[in-house]
C-alpha cells in the first residue's frame, strides 16, 4: 500500500492550534502564522481544584495535570499577544475528570494499566477542546498540534473497499515518534488535523525556536500525565484493600498494599524476597491477588485485544500480518492478527470484535489495559486495548 501525505494548511485558512506553552506547539503556531494562515491559539484547562494543591518543592516533572497550568496559560497568552494571534482558554475539566481521571483510577482498580495520554488525545484534546471551540461559534478549517506524526491518505481503497480514510503515519524524526499516543483518533476527526512538525526533526525545532527568540525553547521537555505527588490523591476517594502476593503455584508469599499500586512487569517496591527476584506476572482483581514469578515467566507469544479503532471504521475482513507495539517504549514486533472467537468458558465481556495477535517471538510483560497499535509501512492500520496475554 502506498500513501500520500496531506498538505499543510494553505495560506488564508483558519487554523486552531492546540497550545501547551511548550516549544513544539508554540513553534507550530509561529510557522503557520508565517505561512499566512489565520491562527487561533487554544489551551485546555484541566485543573478544577477538586484535588487539593500541594505546596511542595519544584514539580517532580512537567505535567499536563496540575495547579500550575496557569503558568502555561500565561506563557501562551504572552506569545499570542506578541504575535497578534487570537487566543482562547477552553475549560474541559469536567470532561477530563470523567474520561481520563475516572478511567485511570477505575482501570488500575480493575487490575489493568491504562494509557491516560491516549485517552486524553481521543476524548479531550481532539474531542472536548474542539467542541469548546465550536461553542464559541468559531469556524475553522484545520486543527494543528505540535505532535511528531503525519496525516496520510492511502492511494487506493483499504481492505478491498473504495474507502481512503485519513491515517496516521510516523514523522521524519523517528526518535520522537508520537503516533502511539494518537492511535485512537478516528479518521473523521483526522480529516481536519495536520501536524506541521511532521517533516522537521526535534533538533531543527529547537534551532528554529531559538532563532525566533521563543521563550518556550528554554522550557523543560519531559512531561508526564500527572505530577507524582498527586497520584495518591487520585485514589483518595476510598482506601486501598491489601491482599496476598502468591507464586505461580498459588502459595501465599507476602502481602500487597492494594492492586492499584502495581503493574505487570513491576519488580521494585514489592517487599517480597525469595531465591530469585520476583516480578508481577498477573493481577487478579476479583481475588484481590497478585501473582509473582521469575522474569522469564512473564514472556508470552500472543494476546487478546478488543475496543478497536480501525481507519475509516473499516474492519479487516480476514487475518493479516502486521507489526505491533504493545506499549509506548517497546519495539514493534511482527505477528499474525486474526479474529478471536471466545470459547464457551470465556466469560469476558468484550467491547466489540476481539482480535488475537500471535507474535513471531515471545514478548515480555504483555499488560492488560495498555494500547495495542498495529502498523504497516509505518502507518497505523488499527489499534485496540489489550485484554490479556496467552
Amino acid at each position: 500500500m502506498t500513501y500520500t501525505q496531506l498538505p499543510l494548511p494553505e495560506p488564508g485558512s483558519t487554523v486552531i492550534v492546540g497550545m501547551s506553552g511548550g516549544v513544539d506547539s508554540t513553534l507550530t503556531a509561529l510557522l503557520l502564522k508565517e505561512r499566512g494562515c489565520r491562527v487561533i491559539g487554544a489551551t485546555m484547562s484541566l485543573w478544577d481544584g477538586h484535588i487539593e494543591a500541594v505546596e511542595a518543592e519544584k514539580a517532580f516533572h512537567e505535567a499536563c495535570y496540575g495547579p500550575d497550568e496557569g503558568e502555561n496559560i500565561e506563557e501562551c497568552q504572552k506569545f499570542c499577544s506578541e504575535h497578534n494571534i487570537e487566543y482562547h482558554v477552553i475549560d474541559v475539566s469536567s470532561d477530563y475528570n470523567r474520561e481520563v481521571l475516572d478511567y485511570f483510577t477505575s482501570e488500575y482498580r480493575a487490575g489493568k494499566t491504562p494509557n491516560p495520554c491516549i485517552r486524553c488525545n481521543r476524548f479531550i484534546k481532539f474531542g472536548a477542546l474542539l467542541a469548546g471551540i465550536k461553542k464559541l461559534n468559531i469556524d475553522f478549517d484545520y486543527f494543528c498540534t505540535g505532535h511528531y506524526a503525519s496525516i496520510v491518505r492511502p492511494d487506493e481503497g483499504i481492505w478491498g473497499t473504495d474507502k481512503k480514510p485519513c491515517m496516521i503515519s510516523s514523522a521524519t524524526d523517528k526518535s520522537k515518534d508520537q503516533t502511539y499516543f494518537l492511535c485512537k483518533i478516528p479518521s473523521e476527526i483526522l480529516e481536519k488535523v495536520r501536524f506541521p512538525l511532521s517533516n522537521i526533526t526535534k533538533a531543527e525545532v529547537f534551532d528554529l525556536a531559538r532563532k525566533a527568540n521563543l521563550e518556550a525553547a528554554n522550557r523543560k521537555e519531559s512531561q508526564d500525565f500527572i505530577d507524582i505527588k498527586y497520584i495518591d490523591a487520585l485514589f483518595g476517594d476510598k482506601p486501598s484493600v491489601p491482599g496476598n502476593f502468591v507464586n505461580t503455584e498459588g502459595k501465599v508469599i507476602g502481602r500487597h498494599n492494594g492492586i492499584e499500586h502495581y503493574t505487570i512487569g513491576q519488580r521494585r517496591g514489592l517487599g517480597v524476597s525469595g531465591p530469585v527476584p520476583y516480578y508481577v506476572k498477573k493481577i487478579d482483581a476479583e481475588k484481590n491477588e497478585i501473582v509473582l514469578a521469575e522474569k522469564s515467566e512473564l514472556n508470552s507469544l500472543s494476546l487478546i485485544a478488543d475496543d478497536f479503532v480501525w481507519p475509516g471504521e473499516v474492519e479487516p475482513p480476514e487475518a493479516f500480518e502486521a507489526s505491533a507495539k504493545i506499549r509506548l517504549r517497546s519495539k514493534t514486533a511482527f505477528g499474525k492478527v486474526e479474529r478471536y472467537v471466545p470459547a464457551e468458558d470465556d466469560k469476558t465481556e468484550y467491547k466489540g470484535q476481539a482480535w488475537r495477535v500471535t507474535f513471531d517471538e515471545e514478548q515480555y510483560a504483555i499488560t492488560p489495559g495498555q494500547s495495542l497499535v498495529l502498523y504497516k509501512d509505518n502507518v497505523i492500520i488499527g489499534s485496540g486495548t489489550i485484554v490479556r496475554s496467552i
